[in-house]
Order: C-alpha cells, then structure tokens, then sequence
C-alpha cells in the first residue's frame, strides 16, 4: 500500500462518518518496504494541493519521516528540491506491506496484508448486506 493513498482514507464505520477523530487512519506494527522510483517533481507538484497536509505529517511522523515541514509548502517553498525528493519517497516510494491501521474515533483496525489493506467491515459495523436467499425471496 503506497502511502499516498492513506492520505485520502477515513474510518468506514457508520459511527465515524461524522466523527474528526477517523481521520488519518494511524498505523501500528507497520513494516515498511522501500521502492525506488523515478523522481516525478510535476507529480508531487499536482499533488501538493490535494494533500490533507495535517493529515500527512501525523502519518510521517508515525512511520518515522521527521523532514516534513509544518506548513504546506507554497511559492518558493515549492523549488526546494530536497523537500519534493523527501516528499517523493514518503508518498510514492514507501509502502506497507503488513500491519494496521487504526481509527483514532472507534479504534476498528484495517489490516494491512501483503500491500493491500482490508475494509470490509462485520456486519454490526457497517451496512448489512442481504443474503442471496432474502433476495430470491422478494
């Protein structure tokens, strides 16, 4: 799982739709794995924008990415070219392979197996899904 998509995930529990503290999803026990990849500056540049910037330094600072500034870069803050590189290797480079990840509201776990993170829901989590049989029978 790259890191770039936890950015744009919150709790699926019908209870945390609302709630400020399902979003970021936290990471525990997460194993990391590092894929280098052709340095994109125009696609960190486009991205920049779409980023939940607050969002994105709690995830680096959990997984140990300290070089993350405060604020969202902008202006010539923009031309930093170590700040795309980092930016570069935290969001496209990294991913999890195994682990969790943890609402801060209800605290249901995702688990993170082999790059691909499990939200399906139990049933007295989320939307019941009806049986094939009561299907058939309407």
């Amino acid at each position: 799982m790259k890191l770039i998509t936890v950015n744009f995930l919150a709790c699926a529990v019908k209870g945390c739709k609302a709630a400020p503290a399902s979003y970021p999803l936290h990471f525990r026990d997460a194993e990391l794995e590092l894929q280098e990849l052709e340095f994109q500056p125009e696609f960190i540049l486009n991205i920049i924008p779409r980023i939940d910037w607050e969002g994105m330094r709690v995830m680096a600072k959990e997984l140990g990415f300290p070089n993350i500034p405060d604020n969202k870069p902008e202006g010539d803050a923009l031309k930093d070219e170590r700040l795309l590189k980092e930016l570069h290797r935290l969001l496209l480079e990294t991913q999890v392979v195994e682990g969790r990840l943890c609402c801060g509201n209800c605290g249901h776990e995702y688990m993170i197996k082999e790059g691909i993170a499990n939200f399906l829901l139990p049933s007295h989590l989320g939307l019941v899904i009806p049986s094939i049989a009561f299907l058939n029978a309407c």
